[in-house]
């Protein structure tokens, strides 16, 4: 049985650095964006967040691609 996958939906969140808490742990805050192109290459993500980095207050940290995908058997 073979088992192929095909990608339904795509998230983009940018990851913020909020600063230290009072116990010295960094903290950190998310904003995400969904419905993203699932053909968005990882450049083109990569490029638009550190354009939308620029309008934030805060420093972005890193940057998240949350792919989901749909596992079916293969006929």
């Amino acid at each position: 049985m073979a088992v192929i996958s095909q990608k339904t939906d795509a998230r983009l969140q940018l990851v913020f650095d909020k600063g230290i808490d009072a116990d010295g742990n960094m903290v950190l805050t998310r904003k995400s964006f969904n419905n993203v192109k699932i053909a968005a290459t990882n450049e083109q993500l990569y490029e638009v967040s550190n354009a939308l980095a620029t309008l934030q207050e805060r420093i972005l940290f890193k940057v998240e691609r949350n792919d989901q995908s749909l596992l079916l058997e293969e006929s």
